[in-house]
């Protein structure tokens, strides 16, 4: 694309999933301006020392830690739910960093993740039809009127509670490190030092109008940043390549991820490398691979190979949760552990076999002691769903579930490494 790029040049192409039944227009522009008065949300050179951070997993030195809330909600905000995914997290990389050999790249999906495409604009209930939920950022999740009509306001009050996360956030940040060199077996170098762990934000940018209001220029550089968070990433439904989310995407200097599903052919996945990343910058272009355990081997291989042959320095990632979602014969909709867990050992071993880096991890995932997923350590049922299921979308890997998944990735990456390290 050689255009010229600007953050409302998106508004000329096509875009999807971008909610256009709000009621009062003038009240939506009114609330777009504000935002873009209010003051940044992350700064350019945190933002860059993530990019730094992530050309090293690039190079095959780290890997990446990216998980939290399918969607963040109004309702379940509170400073324990936060600290709760926070130290998750700060776990998960431990058991990564000490058991798989490899430093990692803490990247949470929070402070920012509240908007979800749906498959269906509408839902019918008992004969009732309503706009469907598509998060606490646009509309509510009761089943009423009221509360599915879009509302403008919502994106204000996201805005500050996305604020009031990174606040904490960077607090928990602070004292973190002691908890990790505890649970690392390591001592500060000073009695009593403290350091603070590098600690990223990120969420899909699927609501262009609000990334346009918070696209700031970085006066040290004259460069474009997305300051709603560190890292941004284009979704499964929305990589057209001629369609507004790419276009909006390749202006910023943030890290990008791009969500790569079953219908995603190589030639393509080339040309949205060549449009996000030209300058091929290691750290820039996260891939994302999310095709389910049944698809992965059939998928992954050939798109792998692709970046291999082209030569830009991207980070392969692996999200093993959206392509194993199923409906529990109780209604629920959940995924299985052991499905998970077999999508990302595979691909552990295809990268090993393309002679690719396995970089990262993908993860929706929550602190709290919720019954979403099946399976597990304590061995969640279709009958224990319903005890503690309090997702508003997408069901999360509980905390014993996601350290399971972290200490069968550890001895993956222990495994893949070692051929490696003998060979040099």
């Amino acid at each position: 694309m050689n255009t010229p790029w600007s953050p409302s040049s998106w508004r000329s192409k096509p875009v999807r999933y971008l909610p256009d039944d709000y009621p009062d227009l003038a009240a939506l522009t009114r609330v777009e301006a504000e935002l873009a008065k209010l003051p940044p949300l992350v700064t350019a050179a945190e933002t860059r020392r993530l990019r730094d951070a992530l050309g090293q997993v690039a190079q095959g030195k780290a890997f990446l830690l990216q998980g939290g809330d399918c969607a963040e909600s109004f309702k379940e905000f509170a400073a324990d739910n936060v600290r709760s995914t926070f130290q998750l997290l700060l776990q998960m990389a431990g058991v990564l960093t000490f058991a798989g050999g490899c430093p990692v790249v803490k990247v949470g999906r929070i402070a920012g993740q509240f908007a979800k495409p749906r498959s269906n604009a509408t839902e019918t209930v008992d004969g009732v039809t309503l706009p469907s939920y598509r998060g606490d950022i646009i509309n509510g999740m009761d089943f009423n009127a009221r509360e599915r009509t879009p509302d403008p306001q919502r994106l204000l009050r996201a805005y500050h509670q996305s604020a009031e996360t990174l606040q904490l956030v960077r607090a928990l940040a602070r004292e973190g490190y002691a908890d990790l060199a505890q649970l690392l077996g390591h001592r500060p170098e000073t009695e009593g030092a403290v350091r603070p762990v590098d600690f990223f934000t990120s969420h899909e940018a699927l609501l262009l109008n609000v990334e346009q209001a918070m696209t700031r220029v970085d006066e040290a550089t004259g460069d474009w940043y997305d300051t709603s968070a560190h890292m941004l990433w284009i979704g499964e439904r929305t990589r057209q390549l001629e369609g507004g989310h790419v276009e909006f995407m390749r202006g910023i200097q943030n890290p990008i991820g791009l969500k790569c599903g079953p219908t995603m052919e190589a030639d393509d996945l080339v040309r949205l490398i060549d449009t996000l990343n030209p300058q091929g910058i290691p750290g820039k272009l996260t891939l994302i691979g999310r095709f389910g355990s049944d698809q992965v081997a059939e998928c992954l291989p050939r798109l792998m190979a692709a970046t291999r042959r082209h030569g830009s320095p991207v980070v392969w990632s692996i999200d093993p949760m959206h392509g194993n979602t199923h409906k529990a014969t109780n209604g629920y909709k959940t995924r299985s552990v052991a499905r998970i867990l077999a999508e990302v050992m595979a691909f552990l071993q295809i990268a090993a076999a393309e002679g690719v880096h396995p970089g990262g991890l993908h993860l929706e995932m929550t602190g709290q002691d919720v019954t979403e997923c099946l399976g597990g350590p304590l061995d969640v049922s279709e009958d224990d769903l319903s005890s503690r299921y309090h997702t508003h979308c997408d069901p999360r890997l509980n905390a014993t579930q996601a350290l399971q998944l972290a200490f069968r990735v550890a001895d993956g990456l222990h495994t893949v490494r070692a051929p490696q390290a003998h060979a040099a």
